[in-house]
């Protein structure tokens, strides 16, 4: 197969993985259940049960163990940050709008950025610096609304820990690109679970929820995940960026269409702002030599 077939398939890969992932919000709208560690719980198992699946279908089960030996510290600090996101999702979901959870998400790679900075001085460009200014007030716009009452704080603050928890699982990623995502994401889920049910006023759902707790773990984040590890190692970090900003922008479409949740004036302009940052620096990295811009 030839390197312009890998990208193709890659690029499919990955915005299959941005689409299944947009739908969240849209599925969690139609959850009846009132505890939020209930849903957790139930995304959480339906989505470790369809990654393990899935590793033992496409490694087999000697390799699918050495994957989960071989990740070490690393690959739990990975899959804590992820039961982390994983949770704060579904809670932020029940305080803010799925706009103000999906847009605050996608700074995750000027934030990451940031944090490189920060922690280990890594160096970062002048047009990298640009853009992460313009996220923070993106997002200062976006979550000015708590503050004069109109959204609960809860919600964005939660949303916000999501952004800083995929921001630091990825710092963790390219510090030690030997960890293998899928089994530190398989542990995440698995952690998430276990700390759900200690949480959970109960387990019992009933038909339907049940069905949309299936789809909302297996399908949309289980299914997400499985089609983003395949298909990202085939394409350059700048171009799987790219195609990955479909999930914050299809995301509260779906929920528009679906639920008629329509975004506030602030939101949008602040999401804005945090997507054109974001745009502007994929398209400056892509413009850039190939040794600069670098692979996965």
């Amino acid at each position: 197969m030839g390197t312009r077939s890998l990208d193709v398939r890659g690029a499919w890969l990955v915005f299959g993985s941005a689409t299944a992932w947009s739908f969240g919000g849209a599925i969690a709208r139609f959850l009846t259940v009132g505890d939020s560690w209930t849903v957790v719980f139930w995304r959480s198992v339906f989505a470790a049960s369809f990654l393990l699946a899935f590793m033992l279908w496409q490694y087999g089960r000697k390799a699918t163990v050495a994957l989960f030996l071989a990740m070490g510290w690393p690959g739990v600090g990975v899959a804590a940050c992820f039961a982390l996101a994983s949770t704060c999702f579904v809670v932020a979901l029940a305080y803010t709008t799925v706009a103000n959870v999906l847009l605050l998400q996608a700074g995750v790679p000027l934030i990451a950025a940031l944090m490189a900075y920060v922690f280990f001085r890594e160096r970062i460009p002048r047009a990298t610096w640009i853009a992460i200014a313009a996220v923070i007030s993106g997002v200062a716009v976006m979550v000015s609304e708590s503050f004069g009452g109109n959204v609960s704080p809860i919600g964005d603050g939660l949303a916000l820990l999501v952004a800083l928890a995929f921001a630091t699982a990825t710092v963790i990623t390219r510090r030690h690109a030997h960890v293998a995502m899928m089994p530190a994401v398989c542990l995440g889920t698995v952690i998430a679970a276990c700390v759900s049910a200690n949480m959970a006023s109960g387990f019992a759902v009933n038909a339907t929820d049940g069905a949309l707790l299936f789809a909302f773990g297996a399908l949309n984040l289980g299914l997400g995940l499985a089609l983003f590890v395949t298909g990202v190692r085939l394409l350059p970090s700048a171009i799987a960026a790219l195609i990955g900003i479909a999930e914050p922008v299809l995301g509260p479409v779906w929920v528009w269409l679906i639920h008629n949740e329509i975004p506030s004036q602030r939101t949008v302009l602040g999401g804005a702002m945090v997507f054109v940052a974001l745009l502007a620096h994929i398209v400056w990295q892509l413009r850039q030599p190939a040794a600069e811009v670098g692979g996965n």
